[in-house]
């Protein structure tokens, strides 16, 4: 049964985040001919962020306790209707409204799939086994925006919204008919959500996790929503173009999962985590200043290297304390919490910043953010750490 979860998940989330990924580079485009300023496309993403983050830690702590697929298709099934809506939308506070909606859906697949790795994976294994869920996210991602960037050259905004929808569908009917009904639960009886919660603040190496992986997040609004915008300033810049760039960035960190995947497994995470952070600070530094196409492709090919690092180290974090304190479901809800406020913090800063001072300095206070947070993040990983060594004495 673990096998026929395994492959199920991992195909039923590509499907779905190929679906995401054709909208990223044709929503922030979209948004603005509604009218939709630096301010109203971080609210835009922000949205999004804040119905996903509010409702992840409760969908997970309710799937440890009551079942995961029910929680997967309801996801996949407002994916669908978030596509069919989106161009329907008059102005930019329907579309904030969908956003939102599109939160819900979310909140209920990547921490689900999330979960059924963290669950499945064999302890010394963590790494590897996240890597092989970030294979499947970075792919969806990678390969949509191609196909998004073609679907909108070729036939208008319609078509790629309503590719999302369908591809949603695509997913939904997959984990309808092969996952199996009964699916791993946590049988451990655990605190409720709330005191996890307040575990999870107290316990520096879990705060250290959250805040690295918080503050990691903070820089996906200026490298996605605002590079359609950073590119449309050139004279041969094209809908495909800024897709391949995106695609360059998360193919890249799909192609480098595996390695570092078994790399955090026998390796000091917290040095990959310092690195990782650090190489992505610089780029993001770097990338209002690209000026051709060119430029844009290495900077978003070293940023999916910087990011193929971290991601199995969190990922490997967090599934350690899931099985060990929290619950599998709970924890990833927590985790995916911190990712949403992430998006959330940094879709604000960057739209609050862009419209004050220009876009690029969104991309300069995002940066010190990641490198200042995830150090910090760092540190009580390490103090968490020690102080386990000392009490196992």
């Amino acid at each position: 049964m673990h096998r026929k979860i395994f492959v199920t998940v991992l195909f039923a989330v590509f499907i779905a985040l190929l679906g995401v990924g054709i909208v990223i580079p044709v929503l922030p485009l979209f948004a603005t001919q509604l009218g939709a300023s630096g301010f109203g496309l971080g609210l835009i993403v922000a949205a999004f962020s804040v119905s996903r983050g509010l409702l992840q830690p409760l969908v997970g702590a309710l799937s440890d306790r009551h079942g995961r697929k029910e929680f997967l298709i309801a996801g996949l099934i407002i994916y669908a209707i978030v596509g069919l809506l989106i161009p329907l939308a008059p102005d930019v506070s329907s579309l904030v409204v969908i956003r939102l909606l599109h939160g819900v859906g979310s909140a209920m697949i990547v921490p689900i799939g999330m979960a059924y790795m963290s669950y499945l994976a064999p302890t010394g294994h963590e790494g590897r086994y996240m890597s092989y869920l970030n294979i499947s996210i970075f792919c969806g991602i990678g390969c949509g925006p191609i196909l998004g960037g073609v679907f909108f050259d070729t036939w208008g905004y319609t078509s790629v919204f309503y590719s999302m929808a369908s591809l949603s569908f695509c997913a939904f009917l997959l984990v309808l008919w092969y996952m199996p009904a009964n699916v791993p639960t946590d049988k451990v009886q655990r605190p409720g959500i709330f005191e996890n919660i307040g575990a999870m603040l107290t316990r520096k190496r879990t705060r250290g996790i959250l805040l690295a992986r918080y503050a990691t997040m903070t820089m996906m609004v200026p490298t996605m929503a605002f590079l359609p915008i950073l590119m449309s300033r050139w004279e041969t810049s094209t809908g495909l173009h800024v897709g391949l760039v995106i695609a360059c960035r998360t193919l890249v960190n799909a192609v480098l999962q595996i390695p570092f995947g078994k790399l955090t497994d026998r390796y000091n995470k917290t040095i990959l985590l310092f690195i990782g952070s650090l190489s992505m600070a610089l780029l993001l530094v770097c990338i209002p200043h690209g000026t051709q196409l060119s430029h844009m492709f290495a900077l978003y090919m070293l940023l999916g290297c910087g990011e193929a690092i971290i991601w199995p180290v969190l990922g490997a974090y967090a599934t350690e304390e899931g099985r060990k304190h929290y619950g599998h479901g709970t924890m990833m809800g927590v985790f995916n919490l911190a990712m949403s406020a992430g998006v959330f913090t940094g879709a604000m800063i960057a739209g609050i910043t862009s419209d004050a001072v220009g876009m690029q300095w969104s991309f300069y206070a995002i940066a010190t953010g990641v490198m200042s947070m995830t150090w910090l993040g760092i540190y009580y990983i390490v103090k968490g750490e020690t102080s386990q060594a000392s009490e196992g004495r």
